[in-house]
């Protein structure tokens, strides 16, 4: 690595823990996310350091009767697309959280909110860098509402 390279990296690396310690100091960073009748949540990917607290506040803006179209947003462990998808099936039957059994894999998830509702969860991002899946479990939701939390 050349100077110029490693005082660049030198200088991100002190940026980066500069605000680690300012969010630390203001408490957990919030991420407001919407879930439409669309099927669609407003964000799709969050950007966040590991070991940050982080405070997710999902609010179902649709209008559809809570029977047709719920939602809710489920962080999970890193996640090939073929584990997520077994995830969400094996979700769909599980009334009224929707929500397997087995949630070894789940780090946090809001509770299932109708139209109009809201959910905040506050969890510790992990420590470990790398890409974790999120997903709305409601039944025929997962194959298309999904997004990531990028740990870096």
């Amino acid at each position: 690595m050349n100077k110029p390279t490693k005082l660049l990296a030198s200088l991100l690396l002190g940026l980066a823990s500069l605000a680690a310690s300012i969010f630390a100091a203001d408490g957990p960073r919030e991420v407001a996310i919407t879930a439409n009748d669309a099927m669609q949540f407003s964000v799709k990917e969050i950007t966040a350091a590991p070991g940050e607290t982080l405070r997710v506040k999902l609010t179902n803006v649709g209008k559809m009767p809570a029977q047709a179209m719920s939602h809710n947003w489920v962080l999970l462990k890193p996640s090939t697309p073929a584990e997520v998808n077994a995830f969400g099936m094996k979700a769909q039957s599980k009334a009224p959280t929707y929500l397997p059994d087995d949630q070894s894999a789940v780090i946090a998830h809001t509770k299932l909110l109708a139209g109009g509702q809201s959910d905040t969860i506050e969890f510790k991002v992990p420590a470990t860098p790398g890409e974790y899946p999120f997903l709305c479990t409601f039944p025929g939701h997962f194959a298309i509402m999904r997004g990531k939390l990028v740990v870096k």
